[in-house]
Formats: structure tokens, C-alpha cells, sequence
């Protein structure tokens, strides 16, 4: 082995090798056991929730292969439609030309050649992370087989009524000119202005005041809403409106839906450019005038002066010409929330269109009862409250998108307009016995209609494959909160409604990555990590330019160069896939936000050399011993029994979804039983003398044999670094094996329980630790030798000093132990219980008290002064109320340790005034 753990050169050579050789198939006999990876976008590059999640599948997927299942990850990646079109036109505007020049056909080539030539960034990353997915099985959203079944899909449900084509409002992105699902879109706080206006009575008798952001969408109003209890209003209820500027009539209506509290009471109704209005309109049958084109200006419904006039300078005109006639009431500041496209940025429009929808109420109720009865379950469990709030009040899905990549819509036209399904259009002229011309429907589907089906597609649907009979359900899904519904509920809509059973058994919702002050990673904050520069490390430069580039605002940009150069002054060093992957599964807990920090990554570096030194040991002395018979002793008993120990924590971590537990398990076990004192106390039974070749074989024979169970305990986290110390243990024991990931996991029946030497143990640990916290509490060098007398011993406790004498005398850096003198003195001692049994430890000659006093004064005093810097800090309400929650309690937490600091050194301080 090398003497040097470095992870660039061991990654690239194992991943090739485990993918040449086949190893991420679903093979062997066992249950099967599948995941369906969520689909990332073909355009997109890892970031940090991807790589925590990635973490999550492959460990399931290595524990579940390891364990004999019949483990299938299925991978593929999505075509997204928004993103990936915007990707390939702007390609072309540098080529000075544009899609319509194109036309569609060439259009859609042009992307499928971008796709093959660009689109593998994403699995060659998913790759670096190590996952195991099945690569012979990976599909993409738009290849033909899933494209055959998203149109098998649509047209059935279109045979059944729960396909319609209908006049509603969606989320119009008027530079893209499509509509966008909700998720598409970004919401967020603005400010602007609240205008007022005086709308008249018609009979004369007075006027309403109404308040809107949209001036200009005033041209579209349909009536005039208060509630129904408001006493202000009553009488006007029933009274109409001259809508000014125009030469229409408006009702005044009586609604709930109207906040007396908010404003004057008196809300304008524009039902064709409001979500809310909408539905006022439907219950009030109010007509619906759209006054919008789909690039946002004002159309023909509207006056003529105002017609092909952009929205914004519509929205100046007609408040000029209100305040003209002397019906602007006024103007206030104003905060909302605007709605932005995620992709063009422009503020999106509510707007009435013609599109394509899922009647989704029949499809939402059995899927609603599948949750309720357990056959799907969430975890954490609270999730299903918000999977139900979005269920129990389900919209109809709009379905439609006005794009040009992505699965064509399967409906066609004839010249009246009237629209005809079927899966190809020799279909549909047989089915309907069209022989006219027909168009088909221009738009694509939703991109989330086609990963609605992706449980089942994946495995092979419409055809009854092998796969689809083996693997379906699956059995977990691993995704985030933020899309329950609009990716999670629409699976189990569609798997419930075409397998006739649900799509997985179990969702793990895992929480959202934030930076290590609790902070969400975002471009404007200026915190996003790669997961790719943690794994290769990366410059300052290159670091400053990732977090910079494409922001226009220079004093935002100053201040990330900033903050960045304070943070990373040197970039960030390259701590490979294992620590990284080790790190996200340590800190996956229930909670909804996840706090991630790099001192985690390095530490958990540090645990992977940790276990590269002690496998180099372990190697080193596996053939100073010949091929006798092993007799084991109580360490080799101890150690088993505390694997067998770690592997129940570790299964129960598996079954309860928390890797967190898992990881912490592992860490403790490795580094603290199996190195800090397993290898130590192996240190000297191979060194002593003293110790039969027998007892020196069970040493070797059970540090080997737990080291090599140790490695797979490990390799779902670590995959790696397991593998090459897993194949080195096996070249230099002479075991033939492959690989550590097609090994079996180890069994907790494997090692047995030994009480009595757990036991045992215990007691030698805590004699070793007491000596050693006297030895710090006391600043003794680890190089001087102690004298250590005991007193009160039981017979046991005198036959296990005289068996462990040689541990306790090297661990403990002690020159003789024996029992005290009767005439001892033990005020000039230090005193350590353990059970019955005093050990008395003199300190005469060996501390200067005086000296120490001292020392600790000066500590106590610096230590002080810090808590109460600290106090001061926490006291300052404006600090607590402004600063990140996780600072303020990242300060809370050091202040108890300063405090308790304090304390312990004072302790120690009146230890050793008792010496002088």
C-alpha cells in the first residue's frame, strides 16, 4: 500500500472497473429491491442537493446489493423542455439566427445533436460520486420507448374523459410565450406601488374605491366584489358600476372571498388575469375579457388609444387618464410578491388561454387512499399533512406548454378547429374516418407528464417486461419536499391509475442543503459549492469566478469576492468523493433544513486516513506469525462482540432511514474502539514477549477479519476507499474476491456477544482514561512515567490488574502499579475510583504546583474574558433578531463550552492548591 491516502488516484481506476465488470446489475436471487433515480435535467451539473441525495440512493442501493437482494437503480435523466430550448436557441442566436428561422423539424435536430454531444455532463458527475446505478438500463424521457408510452398514456385518459382541451388560466411567460407549472416559477417579495381609484355608481348616487398593482388589467374588469357580511356595502350590492374608460357596465357582487379588513372592502374582479378572480367569476358566471396578447400588450378587447401598447406603458397611460378625469384616489408604497419566469425572469402573467388538461379529482382520490392506508408511506411521516393538503384540494393539471421540444401533444385539427386523438395520425383518421387535412396540435407536454410515469416507463410499460413484473413497485423514492406535489402525487396518480398499484412503497423526503450557517446556497448570496471542486479541490480564482460570473450588480459582487477570499484564502482543498459522501450522510437527519460545513468534509478526510494508517498496520504484521492454533483473548472477544454491537446500530439505522445514525455508528466504532484501543492493545500482545504465538494469531486473525467486516460495514458510504483497502487486505491474506461491493454484508450472528468481556474491558478502559485525564488535568508529559498504588481491590479487580498489567503500564505510561502502603499519605496523590477499588496516583516531584496554579490562572482569566465578549454579544437583542439562527446558536453552544471550560479548570486549579 501506499503510505499516503490520496483519493484522486484510486476514484477514476475503481468506478471504470465496477462498470466495465457489470457490477451495478440487478443480478442474483434474492428479493428484489429497486430505486428509479430521480431524473436530473439533461442540461443541468450536480449541486450540492443532488450530491446528498445521490449519497442517499447509492448507500440503500450498496447495503440492499450487498445484502443478496436483487438490487436494481434505475438512472435516465429528463429532457426539460424550458430549459433545454433556451440552451439550443441561444446557441443559435450566436449564429445569427433563431428557431422560427430553423423551422420546427430542423429545430428539434438540432437539439437531439446538442443532447448527444452535451448532454452527458450530468452522469459523468453522478459518476465522480460514485453512484451505482444500472448504466446499462439508463433511459431518457424523450427516447422512443418512453415517448411511445407518454403518448399510450395520453390517449387513454383521453379516451376516459380525464383528457380535455379548455379555456383557463395558467402562468404565461410572455418572452418564452408558454405557460409554466408552478414550480416554474419564482415568487418573491418587490416593492412597487398600490394605486387607488374611484370607480362611479351608475345611478349617480356616489363611488367605489378599489385598489389594484395592475392598473391596466382595470380595462378587463367584470364587477366589483365586497363580502357579503360588510354593512358598508350592503346596499350597493345588486348596483352597477360605469367601468371607466370604457363604455361597460359592472355589477357589484356580494363574495367571501373578500377581506373587509384589507383596504377600502372593495375588490375589482378581472376573472381573465387573476387566479383568485377566476374562481369569483366561475361562482358568479362573470364574464371573462382577456385584454392581454401573448407578448403581455394590450389587445383588441380593450380601447383603441391603448391597443398594441405594452402592459407597463399601458399601466402609465391609464393612470394618467384616471387622474385626468379626477378618479386616481390615490398612491402608497407598496411590498408584494411578483411571480417571475425561472428561466426568462420577466414577471408572469395570469393568463386565458387554450390548453390541454388532466381532470385530476378522479385520479386524486385513490391516490389519496393509498397514503391513507399505509400503502405508501412517508418519512418522515408529518410530509403526508402537506401531501394531503395538496390532494384534498387539487386544481385540474395543466398539461400543455407553447414549446417546441418535448413530446409532441397527439391531437389533431381539421380546418374547423375540432380536435381529434389517437396515437398517429393514420390512427386518428381511422378511428374518426377523417380524409381532410389535418395539423397536429403544435405544443408539447408538461415536462412533469412524462416523470409522472417514470416508475413504470423506466421498467418498460405498455409491454409486460421481465423488469416491470420483477421491480414494480419499487421499493422507495428519494426526493425532496419541494415537489410532493408535483412530482411525488402525480406518480402515485399514474402508477395507481395504469399499474393498478402504487409506484413505491416508501418516500423519503430528505431536507434542503444549506451552507454551514444555515443559510440557503444561492447565486446572490454568493454560497453555492460544488460538489465537484470538494471532491478535486479548486483556486481562489476559479472559485471567485464561479461565484461571480453573470451577476451585474458590482456591490454584490465585491462583497462575495469578500466574503470568499475571507472564507476560502486559498480555495478549496481537494478532500475526494468518500469524506464528502461521508459528510452528507452524517447529517442526514428528519430536520427540514440541513446545515453543511466544509470542517465536517475535512474531518471526515481525516477518518478516511485514519482507517488507510491502521489497514497499513494491520497488513505490516499479518505474516509475523505463523499458522497456529488462534487463542483468543478477552480484547479479541471485546472487539467482536462491539462489531456485533455496531452492526445492530447499523441495520437499525438502514431500516429507520437515518444515515446519520449509521455514519455516526461507523465513526465510532472505527475510530475509537477498533483504532484508538483494539489496535493498541494488538500493539502489545504482539510485542510482549510474553503472549503465546496462539494469543498473537487470534490478534492478527481478528484484527484482519474485523477490519475486512469494517470495510463493507463502510462501503455503502464510503465506496471507495473501501474498495482499495478491502482488495489490499485481500492480496495479503490471500482471499480471493472481486470486489467489496459484491461481498455479503456482514451478520450480527457472525460475532458473537461477550458480556463478561465487555465487561472486562470497560473496567481496563477506565482505568487507562482516568490515569490520562490526570496526566492533562495536571499538564504531566505523556513521557513521564507514573507510579500508581491501589487500595480497597476486590478479588477480581486484583486478578484482572495482574492479566492487563502490560496494557495498563504502556496505554496508561505508568512504571509500576502495586498496592498502597498502609502508612500512605493520599492528600499529595491524585485519586481515581473505579468500582470498589482506589487508585492512588503520587504527585510529589512529578508537578509543580506553584507553576500550574499559574498556568491555569492565566487560562481561566483569557477564558473568562471571551465569556463575557460572548454575553455581551447574545445580550444585544438587534444582534439575535438580524443575525442567521444558526449563528446565534453556533454562539450559544461555544458560550456553554467557554463556561464549562471555566469550570473544569477551576476544579483543577483547587486540585492542585491542595498540593502545596
Amino acid at each position: 500500500m501506499d503510505k499516503g491516502y490520496r483519493p484522486a488516484d484510486i476514484e477514476a481506476r475503481h468506478y471504470a472497473r465496477w462498470e466495465k465488470s457489470n457490477y451495478f446489475a440487478a443480478t442474483g436471487d434474492g428479493a428484489p429491491y429497486c430505486i428509479v433515480i430521480p431524473p436530473p435535467n439533461v442540461t443541468g451539473t450536480l449541486h450540492m442537493g443532488h450530491a446528498f441525495q445521490v449519497t442517499i440512493m447509492d448507500a440503500l442501493t450498496r447495503y440492499h446489493r450487498m445484502r443478496g437482494d436483487k438490487t436494481l437503480w434505475q438512472p435516465g435523466t429528463d429532457h426539460a423542455g424550458i430549459a433545454t430550448q433556451m440552451v439550443v436557441e441561444r446557441l443559435l442566436n450566436a449564429e445569427g439566427t433563431d428557431r422560427r428561422t430553423l423551422g420546427r423539424e430542423k429545430f428539434v435536430e438540432r437539439v437531439w445533436e446538442w443532447k448527444e454531444r452535451s448532454g452527458s455532463t450530468i452522469t459523468n458527475q453522478l459518476r465522480r460520486l460514485g453512484a451505482s446505478v444500472d448504466w446499462n438500463r439508463e433511459r431518457f424521457t424523450m427516447d422512443a420507448g418512453l415517448s411511445a408510452a407518454v403518448t399510450e398514456v395520453f390517449v387513454r385518459l383521453h379516451d376516459e374523459g380525464l383528457i380535455y382541451r379548455g379555456k383557463r388560466l395558467v402562468n404565461w411567460d410572455p418572452v418564452l410565450h408558454t405557460a409554466l407549472s408552478d414550480l416554474e416559477v419564482l415568487t418573491g417579495e418587490e416593492h412597487g406601488k398600490l394605486w387607488r381609484f374611484r370607480y362611479p355608481l351608475s345611478d349617480g348616487s356616489g363611488h367605489i374605491v378599489v385598489a389594484t398593482t395592475r392598473p391596466e388589467t382595470m380595462l378587463g374588469d367584470t364587477a366589483v366584489a365586497v363580502h357579503p357580511d360588510d354593512e358598508r356595502y350592503s346596499s350597493l350590492v345588486g348596483k352597477t358600476i360605469n367601468l371607466p374608460l370604457t363604455d361597460r357596465k359592472i355589477p357589484v357582487i356580494a363574495d367571501e372571498y373578500v377581506d373587509p379588513e384589507f383596504g377600502t372592502g372593495c375588490v375589482k374582479i378581472t376573472p381573465a388575469h387573476d387566479f383568485n378572480d377566476y374562481e369569483v367569476g366561475q361562482r358568479h358566471k362573470l364574464e371573462q375579457i382577456n385584454v392581454l396578447d401573448d407578448n403581455a400588450a394590450m389587445n383588441e378587447n380593450v380601447p383603441a388609444k391603448y391597443q398594441s401598447l405594452d402592459r407597463f406603458e399601458a399601466r402609465k397611460r391609464v393612470i394618467a387618464d384616471l387622474d385626468a378625469i379626477g378618479l386616481l384616489d390615490g398612491i402608497d408604497e407598496h411590498t408584494s410578491m411578483i411571480p417571475r419566469g425561472d428561466r426568462s425572469g420577466v414577471i408572469v402573467e395570469p393568463y386565458l388561454t387554450d390548453q390541454w388538461y388532466v381532470r385530476a379529482g378522479p385520479l386524486a382520490e385513490p391516490a389519496i387512499e393509498a397514503v391513507e392506508t399505509g400503502r405508501v408511506k412517508f418519512v418522515p411521516q408529518h410530509w403526508e399533512k402537506t401531501y394531503f393538503e395538496w390532494m384534498r384540494n387539487i386544481q385540474d393539471w395543466c398539461i400543455s406548454r407553447q414549446l417546441w421540444w418535448g413530446h409532441r401533444i397527439p391531437a389533431w385539427y381539421d380546418n374547423q378547429g375540432q380536435s381529434y386523438v389517437g396515437r398517429n395520425e393514420d390512427e386518428v383518421r381511422s378511428r374518426y374516418g377523417l380524409t381532410c387535412e389535418l395539423r397536429q396540435d403544435e405544443d408539447v407536454l408538461d415536462t412533469w407528464f412524462s416523470s409522472a410515469l417514470w416508475p413504470f416507463t423506466t421498467l418498460g410499460w405498455p409491454e409486460q417486461t421481465n423488469e416491470l413484473k420483477a421491480f414494480y413497485p419499487t421499493a422507495i423514492l428519494v426526493t425532496g419536499f419541494d415537489i410532493i406535489f408535483f412530482w411525488v402525487a402525480r406518480m402515485i396518480m399514474m402508477g395507481l391509475k395504469f399499474m393498478d398499484d402504487v409506484p413505491f412503497h416508501e418516500v423519503y423526503i430528505h431536507g434542503l442543503i444549506r451552507d454551514h450557517e444555515g443559510q440557503k446556497m444561492s447565486k446572490a448570496k454568493g454560497n453555492i459549492l460544488d460538489p465537484i471542486d470538494i471532491i478535486d479541490g479548486v483556486d481562489l480564482d476559479t472559485l471567485l469566478r464561479k461565484r461571480t460570473d453573470g451577476l451585474m450588480q458590482p456591490h454584490l459582487k465585491q462583497r462575495i469576492e469578500k466574503a470568499t477570499k475571507k472564507e476560502f484564502p486559498e480555495g478549496i482543498a481537494a478532500y475526494g468523493t468518500d469524506a464528502m459522501r461521508f459528510t452528507f450522510a452524517s447529517i442526514a437527519t428528519n430536520a427540514r433544513d440541513l446545515s453543511f460545513d466544509l470542517g465536517r468534509v475535512e474531518g471526515y478526510q481525516r477518518f478516511c486516513t485514519k482507517l488507510w494508517n491502521a489497514t497499513r498496520f494491520v497488513l505490516s504484521q499479518e505474516n509475523t506469525v505463523g499458522d497456529v492454533a488462534p487463542q483468543p483473548s478477552a480484547y479479541d472477544l471485546w472487539i467482536r462482540s462491539e462489531f456485533g454491537n455496531t452492526i445492530d446500530r447499523v441495520e437499525d439505522g438502514y431500516a429507520n432511514h437515518r444515515l446519520d445514525f449509521v455514519a455516526q455508528s461507523l465513526y465510532d466504532f472505527a475510530w475509537h474502539e477498533y483504532c484508538d484501543w483494539y489496535l493498541e492493545f494488538s500493539k502489545t500482545t504482539l510485542n510482549s514477549p510474553n503472549a503465546s504465538d496462539g494469543r498473537k494469531r487470534a490478534t492478527l486473525d481478528t484484527l484482519t477479519e474485523v477490519l475486512g467486516s469494517l470495510l463493507k460495514l463502510l462501503h455503502p458510504l464510503m465506496p471507495y476507499i473501501t474498495e482499495e483497502l478491502w482488495l489490499a487486505t485481500c492480496e495479503a491474506t490471500g482471499t480471493a474476491s472481486e470486489s467489496i461491493m459484491i461481498e455479503q454484508f456482514p451478520l450480527r450472528q457472525d460475532f458473537a456477544v461477550s458480556k463478561v468481556a465487555e465487561a472486562e474491558v470497560a473496567w481496563l478502559k477506565a482505568i487507562i482514561v482516568a490515569v490520562r485525564q490526570v496526566r492533562g488535568e495536571m499538564n504531566i508529559s505523556p513521557s513521564k512515567k507514573l507510579t500508581v498504588h491501589y487500595a480497597g481491590a476486590t478479588q477480581r479487580d486484583a486478578e484482572l490488574l495482574d492479566t492487563h498489567a502490560a496494557q495498563i503500564k504502556r496505554l496508561a505510561g505508568i512504571e509500576t502499579i502495586d498496592a498502597a502502603p498502609a502508612a500512605s499519605d493520599a492528600r499529595d496523590a491524585a485519586t481515581i475510583v473505579v468500582g470498589e477499588m482506589q487508585l492512588l496516583i503520587p504527585l510529589a516531584g512529578i508537578v509543580d504546583a506553584a507553576a500550574e496554579i499559574d498556568r491555569l490562572d492565566k487560562q481561566i482569566s483569557k477564558i473568562d474574558a471571551d465569556i463575557a465578549q460572548l454575553s455581551r454579544k447574545l445580550s444585544n437583542e438587534g444582534f439575535v433578531a438580524k443575525a442567521p439562527p444558526a449563528v446565534v446558536e453556533k454562539d450559544r453552544e461555544r458560550l456553554q463550552d467557554l463556561e464549562h471550560q471555566s469550570t473544569q479548570l477551576t476544579v483543577q486549579r483547587g486540585k492542585l492548591s491542595g498540593l502545596l
